[in-house]
């Protein structure tokens, strides 16, 4: 009885064993399919930013036949430049489906990631890899190639203001803000902002620009700031005018794209600056100010070169050379005492800027920055630098300073010796130092460095001693001159046994140096005298810059740009007189 039990145990564990062989058997066989032929609608494509959202191509491809339900089959849209064998390829994934399509602007950002230019044509490689789902059973399609051309896809420019009123007053509140959106969207790299703005209407023929940075999409300006653009499109102060203004985007690659164009009418205020104060040639009287100049490298900084005395009380800034009180008078003073150097306002006027030492100083004031600058020593005056004495500013001869924004020099110079006026002690015109140096332009016009073509000055006459006058004492005419330095004659009808306005047979006077002429004679009272440095008509002169004084003993003034003869003293007799080229004074004792 046991042994039938087992043997029936037995056969049943044969029967499990054969059911399941069985079932194995009968799973069910996956083919390997074969790889699919891939279609473009198109071998060309020039989209445009109106078909950013639009496909413009269409690819399909024949089924796989795989075992398995077509649902789960994997396929890859691969596309590379073509001749790089999709080294750099953008994939596509597409699962159960043997069609798919690209939009205008995900066909473009596939092209600016190539770093492609836009409006240039480009031909595409593109095929697909199709799998089941797993991945399993990877075959590569033909390859199809499509001619593509990348398109601009621009940021679009808005602003908060069409019209801003700007002003001095007020110029550190906000004008507007420009807003932009983002261009190429989609694109995964860095994209850089610059806003472009040029005079209304002259299509961006002469850009100027405002460099923003990467992936930002707004920028606030302030008065200040959009008072510079309409003075840099050549709006005068006080004027109203248009300006143009644009985004342009640059993408890491080099693809560049500008936005709309938006318009601003701009007006602007007078940059123009006065320099007055107790420790200022001027005093406190504003008919009296002196003018700073533009420095028209930096949009809104003003300087001027003048002789300071600390002991006045100090120095502060106007916009206008008339009353205290005019309406459109704006007073700069130093925001918190720091003198030398620190932060100019408008607020209350500000505090007198105060005065460390007399000299000789170079004034600057940054109004675009809220900045000054009082400097002195051997920044503080022009110089020569040059063949006579070297190319170093900080061994530059130092020339004399007798009124604001006016030196004269005399120095020996070799015939063609080139030189420049130079401020400063180094070639260094950076935001703290500002040195100038000054050439002369194909006009002959003096012109500071970095604002055109220019040119040494060259001093073309004999060997000798040599009169170098920097004159920018009208800032909107400055001047300069050369002159032979070799001798001084005193010439008129006031000279005993001399005769009358005869310059070869005047008599020379002697130069003692640092300026300084002297010459003993008799003067005849009651007639007239002048300075003449040559022996004929047509040389540099002096003329009398004191009002018709008689004095004798006080120094008077004089000049060279034309005017009246000197006055003898008003008794005859036996002079001495001495002519200082350097303080502008003749005194006759």
């Amino acid at each position: 009885m046991k042994n039938i039990k087992k043997y029936l145990s037995l056969a049943a564990i044969l029967v499990l064993i054969v059911s399941a062989c069985t079932k194995v058997a009968d799973l069910p066989y996956y083919d390997k399919g074969q790889p699919v032929t891939l279609t473009a609608s198109k071998t060309a494509v020039t989209a445009t930013p109106a078909d950013s959202v639009t496909p413009v191509i269409a690819f399909n491809w024949t089924d796989p036949n795989y075992k398995q339900d077509s649902l789960l089959y994997k396929f890859m849209l691969e596309i590379d430049s073509t001749g790089r064998n999709f080294t750099k390829k953008s994939i596509k994934i597409v699962t159960g489906a043997q069609t798919t399509s690209l939009t205008g602007r995900e066909l473009n950002n596939i092209l600016l990631n190539y770093g492609f230019a836009l409006g240039t044509p480009y031909d595409l490689d593109i095929r697909v890899t199709s799998s089941y789902g797993n991945n399993n059973e990877s075959y590569l399609s033909n390859v199809v190639k499509v001619r593509v051309t990348p398109y601009n896809d621009p940021s679009v420019l808005t602003t908060t203001a069409s019209t801003v009123v700007c002003s001095i007053a007020t110029q550190t509140q906000q004008a507007n803000v420009f807003n932009w959106s983002k261009s190429f969207s989609g694109y995964s790299g860095n994209v850089t902002y610059t806003i472009q703005y040029d005079s209304a209407g002259k299509n961006f023929a002469s850009i100027k620009q405002i460099v923003i940075g990467d992936n930002l999409y707004t920028k606030p300006l302030l008065q200040k700031e959009l008072n510079e653009t309409g003075l840099n499109c050549n709006i005068a102060g006080g004027a109203v005018g248009k300006v143009d203004y644009r985004i342009k985007a640059v993408t890491a690659q080099g693809a560049i794209s500008y936005s709309n164009t938006v318009s601003i009418t701009i007006t602007t205020y007078a940059m123009k600056l006065y320099l007055v104060g107790g420790s200022s040639p001027a005093g406190w009287t504003p008919a009296a100010a002196t003018p700073l100049m533009p420095d028209t490298r930096f949009p809104g900084t003003f300087f001027t070169y003048a002789y300071l005395n600390s002991g006045g009380g100090g120095i502060k800034f106007l916009t206008e050379n008339t009353d205290w009180n005019t309406p459109t008078q704006t007073i700069f003073g130093d925001a918190n005492g720091s003198g030398t150097s620190g932060t100019i306002t408008s607020a209350g006027g500000g505090n007198n800027i105060n005065v460390a030492a007399d000299g000789v100083y170079r004034i600057t004031v940054d109004l675009s920055n809220s900045k000054y600058f009082l400097q002195t020593g051997g920044i503080g005056a022009v110089g020569l630098v040059g063949a006579f004495q070297g190319w170093s500013p900080s061994t530059a001869i130092k020339m004399s300073n007798f009124a604001p924004n006016r030196f004269l020099q005399i120095t020996n110079m070799t015939t063609n010796d080139e030189f420049k006026f130079h401020d400063g002690d180094a070639w260094d015109n950076s935001a703290n130092n500002l040195s100038r140096w000054y050439d002369v332009n194909a006009s002959n016009a003096i012109i500071i460095n970095g604002t055109g073509a220019g040119n040494n000055f060259k001093w073309a006459g004999a060997t000798g001693p040599v009169r170098a006058i920097f004159d920018y004492g009208d800032v909107n005419n400055p001047q300069w001159s050369l002159t032979p330095a070799t001798e001084m004659r005193v010439v008129g009808d006031g000279i005993q046994g001399v005769p009358d306005w005869n310059p070869g047979a005047s008599p020379q006077m002697t130069y003692a140096g640092n300026g300084v002429w002297t010459l003993t004679l008799t003067l005849v009272a009651g007639k007239d005298i002048k300075f003449l440095a040559g022996n004929d008509w047509g040389a540099f002169d002096y003329e009398d810059n004191s009002g018709g004084s008689t004095a004798t003993g006080t120094p008077r003034k004089i000049k060279w740009e034309g005017g009246n003869n000197f006055k003898t003293p008003t008794t005859t007799g036996s002079y001495t007189i001495s002519l200082n080229e350097y303080t502008q004074t003749v005194t006759i004792n």
